[in-house]
């Protein structure tokens, strides 16, 4: 994906991938709101790197390298006895007699067999050497260690530029990969790190209907329950708000929204009276203006 930016003033990032346009003259295969995703690559980056994560990864990266010594130990067993059986090989072919043509080529390709033998598993053992994760000394520990304790300092310092903070992130992340169409309502996000392992995430989308909202069930079924225990649509947005509900275009519930949702599913507004008609006056308020006659005379 691509950078673009739109907006009255041009000052609003949006990731693009524009390659079906430019390619196929269709249109553009996605646009996504490049300022939620960065918020939370740099939350999950900030978080994976606290002290107490590094000494998390520091003791699962010693667990490893104890596994990587005995898989060592045992490749250096496998290429050990593959070069005795070669050697064991070269010494047939060398005490056979010379006039015996017919033991020499049959020992001399035996010879070369274990030696073809030596080979493969000589590269075989390098191939996994590279695939093995490095191993981390005393001076890389301790620096993950400073730097676990330093890093949300230096990130939120005024004098941190962007361009920083972008060298800090290809330090630890080597790509991120969007899909907004994966999910409905919500981009998807897959961090692939320097170290070679992945997570996924999910940042909510601001869409522009509620057709397209990433939890519409639940939402509904959260104003059905709220209405039902006789809340005002202005209460049911004030709680919708607190449990974490955003509306359509990112924003605050308001009493309005709800109102609008309500109409929209036919969820009639519930009434203490049932279904019936509102009274003229309710029977607590005309015990209350009752009592404050009796007070006055």
């Amino acid at each position: 994906m691509s950078m673009r930016y739109t907006g009255p003033n041009a000052d609003y990032p949006v990731y693009c991938c524009r390659s079906d346009r430019d390619q196929q003259g269709s249109a553009l295969c996605q646009e996504v709101r490049a300022l939620a995703v960065d918020a939370l690559v740099e939350q999950v980056v900030l978080d994976a790197l606290m002290p107490d994560q590094i000494e998390i990864a520091l003791a699962a990266a010693g667990q490893l390298e104890q596994e990587s010594r005995q898989l060592e130990r045992q490749w250096a067993l496998r290429v050990e006895r593959a070069r005795y059986e070669a050697e064991r090989a070269r010494r047939q072919y060398d005490a056979v007699e010379p006039e015996n043509r017919l033991v020499a080529r049959s020992l001399e390709r035996a010879w070369e067999e274990k030696l073809r033998v030596v080979e493969a598993v000589e590269q075989e053992h390098e191939h996994w050497r590279v695939q093995e994760p490095l191993l981390i000394g005393p001076a890389e520990r301790a620096g993950l260690q400073a730097l676990g304790e330093n890093l949300p300092r230096i990130w939120n310092a005024a004098t941190t530029s962007a361009a920083d903070r972008k060298r800090i992130l290809r330090f630890v992340i080597r790509e991120v990969v969007l899909d907004q169409k994966r999910t409905r309502g919500q981009v998807w996000l897959k961090i692939v790190w320097q170290t070679g392992a992945t997570s996924e995430h999910h940042v909510q989308r601001r869409v522009h209907t509620y057709r397209n909202y990433i939890d519409i069930d639940r939402l509904r079924r959260r104003i059905v329950e709220l209405n039902a225990e006789h809340k005002m649509d202005g209460e049911i947005a004030a709680i919708l708000n607190q449990e974490g509900f955003v509306a359509a275009r990112g924003c605050a519930f308001k009493g309005e929204n709800v109102w609008m949702l309500r109409t929209r599913w036919g969820i009639p507004t519930v009434k203490i009276n049932g279904v019936d008609k509102n009274p003229m006056r309710w029977p607590a308020v005309a015990s209350r203006f009752s009592a404050q006659r009796l007070s006055l005379a």
